[in-house]
């Protein structure tokens, strides 16, 4: 987003509303949580040139992702030495992964990738902010709320 005080305020379970649409393509974090609810939350995640999600699996959690810019590869399948699943996507392509299944989207277009994702159930702390994709991944404080509804929760798995 352009500047700290643009940022959309994370809620909690509260009713939100905002354009989805426009803090996407805004977003230049690697990661920043936009609403936590009780069943799922949504981020919004910007992939830079030559970057890419990870490769990761959650057990315990379905996640669609919609690319409002960019171009990207999509990888998925059953374990991480075996991406069953190649397509490439682009504006407006939404990618389901579902629970369990090991994932990565790589931008392979000539700009940053915006996109956000959709969890359930909720995944990360709420109004989390992660610039770098380094950053997210050195995160040691990054666990949904307390107040979220978490199935079994399963540890991630990351390549």
């Amino acid at each position: 987003m352009p500047s700290e005080d643009m940022r959309i305020e994370d809620t909690g379970p509260a009713p939100q509303s905002f354009d989805i649409e426009r803090s996407a393509i805004e977003n230049d974090d690697y990661r920043a949580v936009a609403w936590s609810g009780r069943h799922l939350q949504v981020t919004l995640m910007s992939i830079p040139i030559g970057g890419e999600i990870g490769l990761e699996s959650h057990p315990d959690t379905d996640q669609f992702i919609r690319l409002e810019t960019g171009d990207g590869r999509v990888l998925m399948g059953p374990a991480k030495d075996q991406m069953t699943f190649d397509e490439k996507v682009s504006d407006g392509w939404c990618v389901l992964a579902p629970a369990g299944t090991w994932h990565n989207i790589i931008n392979i277009g000539p700009t940053p990738m915006q996109l956000y994702a959709i969890y359930a159930p909720a995944h990360h702390a709420p109004g989390k902010v992660q610039a770098t994709a380094a950053v997210a991944s050195a995160d040691t404080d990054d666990a949904p709320a307390d107040w979220s509804v978490q199935s079994g929760h399963a540890p991630d798995q990351h390549a």
